[in-house]
């Protein structure tokens, strides 16, 4: 038939219900899950079939269903109640944590930069931990009240979908997303105008247009290349997550650093402190030096004080391969024509990130461009810390890694989106309606052990058959595809006993993980899951990357695994770990295992998802589970040390495993004492819920955050900028004079007592240093006396003892004194050593390589 034209009738929303679009288009509703019901009260199969995803579902509903929730007095209430809810929270700008501990703040943003964000399974935008992580950062940022604003990139095609076929091998699906069906927008400046940003690659403009999208009162702001007036080859830039290669990689870096500060600047914020969530972003410190050369006539020395002031830097990987690193070539490819405008030298440039490898290969390491340019860095638990100050150590030299100034905070998880909501029902009845609003109480937490045994393993018991039903939908659809016959797909029903003692692992399948290592020994793991008298079953899940073969391999052995009869339904392993999956199996199993190889788990975050669910962490002792681990809690795996040997240490974990699945976790499970439940096991799940929840969240860690990170910065930045940058000018200026004089320092030691033998413990040692200062002066120096406890030749603890200048000798030349005790036995080596000292330094290594002994 012919149609004189054709048109396209969207639903309307009736006029009592309209609210529902601005819900929609915020991600609040991601971690409010009354708002998540109102649109599964709606049609459940359409919310599920969308993802969950509130624009798609608006545009797809069907009108009848729309209507006959208007007039639902019961939908209705709890529309009422939910639009009031959220509008509270949006309009509470002065009864928040942060406005409440910082009421006079009223300066510019922190703005913070991330490759990837995953704040919800409908919007695909990551690919794992660290993504996460600063979904749940945001989020948290928006709970508290914190003044920060969000930048990434947006993605055509996301992150890829995974199917394993028939053989157990992934695919790796790609999508061209609608960015229409996502609750984004374009960012428009003061007159309604879109915005763009432009740059300059290899001699061609490349534009990219600015989305934003609202997660609470968080603003976060996504560019995307994929614009018609940029060359096919640049459109590509924003198309896939961690896709192509090198050259991809580095103008996806220079993208978001360099375009994501033109893009805050063109949407008209000062932010006074720049968070680099991984090395990434750090190319935004060279654009914001650009930007003080060039506007505000500093020089390239002074315009680096400036930046390192305000800016703060978290490393996330704790081994070097992890870290990007690009050669040389390639950054004279693409910053040949940038540095310049810096007014810098080429090599003063290549400095800022240049890495020198022992087998003399230079390389430009975007983790030492970000450590050079901040002031703070942390890492992202205590033991990554100090595998951090050792892995950096270099960067600082003349200093041992115990005095590396890299901190620490200790990543958590966003608890509202995290929690199930059952269990957050649940804790209501016994912690309070607004338990929430309460947990850095600690007596909140001695609330949990009042909780009778039985209901809470009741509540266990129901989380755990959501897990089961979600396994049976994911598997069957998975079979349907595999074309199996109807007994295989009718055999999916037997699949996940939810009497079955249910160990979880999910995680990304990167092979210091260690997925198969409970496969070591295939025969005692045979033994383990098919006892009929106390059965246990393990679920797997998780995405290698798709250049990642070993990865991938691992995931086809445990597939074949889960075929074979002696594991037929004992091993399970799922497709396509996204957030929506991980939420099944966090608070579904009974227990979590992790096995990295330690200490490559820079934190983990997975465990404490599980953790507050009521699950029990079975863990290597890496990561956040050093810190979290108290013994009443779960299980550790092997012991708190490092390995050379891999072999050896895969076999000394293994075995752990197995001895302790036997021996402990098995038999605590099943032992049931004329219940139902073993009462000793949900002690545990108590304590569990109790230790990981009340500490291990985001909401601390954003307070640590900002009162260790982002305002001693923005206090720093202040100074500096104040007055037309006077004092990063002084600051710079002094610093030049320190390089400049800085080799002709000489430091003479005079003994009080005889070091040349056996020292009694708790004696008093006197030193004095003669201490040669030509043009730098006593005030610019901190001299030292270092005391370093030694373990086989090893530094294993410092302690410092400042020296009192006495007189001045002769010209530039000081007598100090300084005396010490030491306290316990041991071998000690000792020292004296010159520091530079200034007011303004956040710590007294903040000058890197500026430390001198006596020669």
């Amino acid at each position: 038939m012919n149609f004189i034209s054709k048109i396209t009738v969207v639903p309307k929303l009736p006029e009592n219900i309209s609210g529902l679009k601005e819900l929609s288009e915020n991600m609040w509703w991601t971690w409010n899950y009354d708002a998540q019901n109102l649109f599964e009260k709606i049609d459940e199969n359409l919310w599920n079939s969308t993802k969950r995803n509130p624009v798609l579902f608006l545009k797809k509903v069907e009108q009848k269903n729309l209507n006959k929730a208007a007039n639902d007095p019961e939908f209705y209430d709890l529309y009422l109640k939910v639009m009031e809810k959220f509008h509270n929270y949006m309009n509470e700008n002065e009864n928040n944590w942060f406005r409440k501990t910082h009421s006079k703040f009223n300066y510019g943003e922190i703005a913070y930069f991330c490759m990837e964000y995953g704040i919800h399974e409908s919007f695909p935008m990551y690919s794992g931990g660290l993504g996460i992580l600063a979904g749940d950062h945001i989020k948290s940022a928006s709970d508290l009240g914190i003044p920060l604003i969000a930048v990434g990139l947006l993605y055509r095609k996301g992150y890829f979908q995974q199917k394993i076929n028939a053989e157990g091998w992934q695919e790796s699906i790609y999508f061209d997303y609608d960015f229409s069906d996502f609750p984004i927008f374009p960012a428009k400046n003061d007159k309604g105008e879109e915005i763009y940003v432009d740059l300059n690659l290899l001699g061609r403009k490349v534009y990219a247009k600015v989305w934003e999208m609202n997660v609470g009162r968080v603003k976060l702001y996504l560019l995307d290349t994929d614009l018609k007036q940029n060359d096919p080859e640049d459109r590509e830039i924003t198309s896939t997550l961690y896709g192509g290669d090198l050259e991809m990689r580095i103008k996806q870096e220079i993208l978001i650093g360099i375009g994501g500060v033109r893009a805050i600047r063109k949407l008209g914020y000062s932010p006074s402190v720049w968070h680099m969530n991984e090395g990434h972003a750090a190319f935004l410190g060279l654009e914001k030096i650009r930007e003080l050369v060039q506007e505000q006539s500093l020089t390239f020395k002074e315009a680096i004080e400036s930046v390192k002031a305000g800016s703060v830097f978290t490393t996330h990987t704790p081994v070097p391969a992890g870290n990007d690193v690009f050669p040389i070539s390639l950054i004279d490819k693409y910053f040949g024509d940038f540095w310049p405008e810096l007014k810098a030298a080429r090599q003063e440039f290549i400095e800022l990130g240049l890495e020198k490898r022992e087998n003399g290969e230079e390389l430009f390491s975007m983790t030492i461009l970000a450590l050079k340019l901040s002031g703070r860095a942390n890492g992202v638990s205590k033991l990554h810390g100090i595998v951090s100050r050792k892995l950096w150590n270099h960067v600082w030299p003349g200093i041992e890694w115990l005095e590396v100034p890299i901190n620490y905070v200790t990543n958590g998880v966003h608890i509202n989106t995290w929690l199930n909501p059952l269990l957050q029902d649940f804790l209501k009845k016994y912690l309070g309606e607004n338990w929430m609003s309460y947990i850095d109480d600690p007596e909140l937490w001695n609330k949990i052990s009042e909780i009778p045994d039985n209901e809470l393993w009741n509540m266990h018991l129901k989380l755990k058959k959501q897990l089961i039903d979600f396994i049976h939908r994911s598997i069957k659809e998975q079979r349907m595809r595999h074309g199996e016959t109807v007994e295989q797909l009718q055999e999916v029903e037997n699949i996940g006993d939810e009497k079955a003692l249910t160990i979880g692992f999910a995680r990304r399948f990167a092979t210091y993980k260690r997925a198969d290592l409970i496969f070591k020994d295939v025969e005692r793991l045979k033994k383990i899951l098919n006892d009929p008298n106390k059965p246990v079953q393990i679920i797997f899940a998780g995405k290698a990357h798709p250049a990642d073969k070993s990865g991938q391999e691992i995931i086809k052995k445990i597939y074949e695994y889960s075929r074979k009869p002696e594991f037929h339904n004992k091993i399970i392993i799922l497709e396509n770990y996204d957030i929506e999956m991980a939420r099944y199996l966090v608070s579904g199993v009974d227990i979590w295992l992790n096995n990295p190889r330690r200490p490559h788990e820079a934190s983990g975050t997975s465990g404490q998802k599980s953790g507050m669910n009521g699950a029990i962490n079975f863990s290597v002792l890496d990561g956040w589970w050093v810190e979290g681990y108290n013994a009443k809690n779960g299980w550790a795996i092997g012991d708190n040390r490092d390995y050379e040997d891999h072999e050896l240490q895969d076999r000394i974990d293994s075995v752990s495993i197995y001895n302790q699945l036997e021996k402990q976790i098995i038999p605590l499970y099943y032992k049931k004492d004329h219940v139902d439940f073993s009462k000793e096991w949900v002690e545990k799940m108590k304590e569990s819920i109790k230790s990981v929840t009340s500490f291990f969240n985001t909401s601390r860690m954003l307070k640590e955050y900002t009162q260790k990170f982002y305002m001693p910065a923005l206090e720093q930045y202040k100074k500096f900028s104040s007055e037309n940058f006077k004092i990063a000018k002084e600051f710079a200026r002094w610093v030049k004079l320190l390089k400049e004089n800085w080799n002709s320092i000489k430091i003479h030691v005079i003994y009080g007592n005889d070091l040349s033998g056996i020292l009694n413990a708790e004696e008093e040692i006197s030193m004095r240093a003669e201490i040669y200062l030509p043009g730098i002066g006593p005030d610019s120096i901190l001299p030292e006396i270092v005391v370093a406890k030694l373990d086989n030749g090893k530094t294993v603890e410092i302690k410092t003892y400042d020296m009192k200048l006495e007189k001045e000798i002769q010209k530039d030349t000081y007598l100090y004194t300084g005396k010490f005790i030491i306290e316990d036995r041991g071998e000690y080596g000792i020292n004296v050593r010159v520091s530079p000292n200034h007011p303004f330094m956040p710590h007294k290594n903040y000058l890197m390589g500026m430390v001198k002994y006596p020669e």
